[in-house]
């Protein structure tokens, strides 16, 4: 009996076979669950939020905070970045956000492939605008960190695997293409519809992301002052296009359930910071009424024990830490605040303590008070900005942006710090004393390439050039 149902098996299923038709055989082979063709509007949604949360806001940021001593490190990696021993120089320090980096600019380059003419979604004239603006920005992050960098032998797994390293200063003429042909194509008219919630950042909004595109026009055109001479009337056009209120500003916002911020996550999982002698003592010299807001003491403490920077204990649950870190702090790609100390910067530098220059630092100065919740009083603008704005007006708004940018923006703060260096202005007293020797001037490439890609290890060497090389708009070679 066995034997027959198999006779009449094998008929039936030949039969059933042949009348699937070629398609049916071939979705078969799909797998459903693991597309090979994605919309750019499910592409993009992923790209802004790796962007955000682990390129912007985590190790990059992590590391900066404790180079411009908004934190001290305290345990393990940070402590080691903190005294100066490996991590600085070490090619896995920033090994994952260098991943993430092109990984986010190889998925933005499917984006605008399949969105510029010719593409599958080639009328998508918006969303190919905002990938082009995201672009820039990631390609900003990366050369101004780790300085020539490749880009345009990279990304094209399969075609060429030791790609050459690009001169940051070709670079920056990318960036500012990108941002450039971004506009063009957010002043577009479409009959798209609009990424609506897909966009985790402006659900959407053209005219908004155009905003932030001229702001960081105006960000990219004041860190290049160095090598153009100091371009202030265009630093303040793109500017004056960008934000005119912290309503507009360019962040990712977390909503403390299914995503913590990044600064949060990592006290919650490694607890590597404590609160920094530098910055308070900064805070108390001008009697600044954000040094209480900025640190609170670590749970259990009585009060805030700030550790000294370069020399902490290698202890955790003692040094007092962020009071400004929660659940649901936003990453900053571009504030309010920063907008407006770059007008103040190139007023100033034009024309000094001017009206114009006073009133952006004004503004600049509430937006970053308003940052961290508390109201700026007059007695604290008459007594101590007024008469140093005065006696030095651009020391006083960089020093006024420095202090806005603690903690999430300590990236930019670290920018600044090495293009005034080159500017010939120490504004910023760092107290580290491991900085007479060994602050670092740049982030080292990531192991993956350095062990990969000769043309990165032949750039990476022992990895002590981060000491000494600085990157091409700070007044370095490379």
């Amino acid at each position: 009996m066995n034997k027959i149902i198999k006779l009449l098996t094998i008929p039936a299923l030949l039969l059933m076979m042949a009348g699937c038709s070629q398609d049916t055989l071939e979705d078969i082979n799909v797998n459903k669950n693991n597309p090979v063709d994605v919309p750019s509007k499910l592409i993009i949604t992923d790209v802004m939020t790796k962007t955000a949360f682990s390129i912007t806001g985590s190790d990059l940021a992590f590391y900066a905070s404790v180079y411009v001593e908004h934190n001290v490190g305290i345990y393990n990696q940070m402590y080691n970045a903190e005294i100066r021993s490996g991590e600085p120089s070490l090619a896995t320090t920033y090994n994952n956000s260098w991943g993430s980096i092109y990984e986010t600019l190889y998925n933005l380059k499917i984006i605008i492939n399949k969105t510029s003419e010719g593409g599958s979604e080639d009328k998508n004239v918006h969303t190919l605008g905002i990938a082009q603006v995201l672009t820039a920005y990631n390609l900003a992050i990366l050369t101004d960190l780790m300085g020539d960098v490749p880009y345009s032998e990279a990304l094209q797994p399969g075609v060429i695997y030791q790609p050459k390293l690009d001169k940051q200063e070709d670079l920056y003429k990318e960036v500012f293409r990108l941002l450039d042909e971004g506009i063009a194509n957010l002043k577009k008219e479409t009959i798209v519809a609009g990424l609506g919630g897909q966009d985790f950042i402006y659900k959407g909004s053209a005219a908004k992301w155009t905003q932030f595109a001229y702001g960081l026009k105006a960000r990219y055109t004041a860190r290049l002052a160095f090598r153009n001479g100091g371009k202030w009337d265009d630093v303040l056009a793109f500017a004056n296009q960008s934000f005119a209120s912290a309503a507009e500003e360019a962040k990712f916002v977390y909503d403390g359930s299914s995503t913590n911020s990044p600064f949060y996550t990592f006290f919650i999982d490694r607890d590597y910071f404590g609160a920094s002698t530098s910055l308070h003592n900064k805070l108390i010299e001008r009697n600044d009424p954000r040094d209480d807001v900025f640190f609170v003491p670590y749970p259990g403490q009585d009060d805030v024990n700030f550790a000294p920077n370069g020399t902490p204990s290698q202890q955790q649950t003692f040094y007092g830490i962020s009071g400004i870190m929660s659940k649901t702090s936003p990453t900053y790609l571009l504030s309010y605040h920063e907008i407006e100390f770059l007008k103040a910067e190139a007023y100033a530098r034009q024309g000094g303590a001017s009206a114009n220059a006073e009133a952006a630092l004004k503004k600049g100065i509430e937006a970053a008070f308003a940052k961290v919740g508390i109201e700026m009083d007059s007695t604290y603008y008459a007594d101590e900005v007024l008469p140093r704005f005065t006696t030095d007006a651009v020391k006083e708004v960089m020093v006024q942006k420095y202090l806005s940018f603690f903690e999430s923006e300590a990236v930019e703060a670290y920018n600044d710090i090495r293009r005034l260096k080159a500017m010939g202005n120490d504004f910023i007293k760092l107290d580290n004393p491991n900085n007479s020797t060994k602050f670092p001037q740049r982030y080292s490439y990531g192991a993956d390439d350095v062990t990969t890609n000769l043309n990165i290890l032949e750039a990476y060497g022992n990895g002590s050039y981060v000491y000494t090389e600085k990157v091409w708009w700070a007044g370095g070679s490379r």
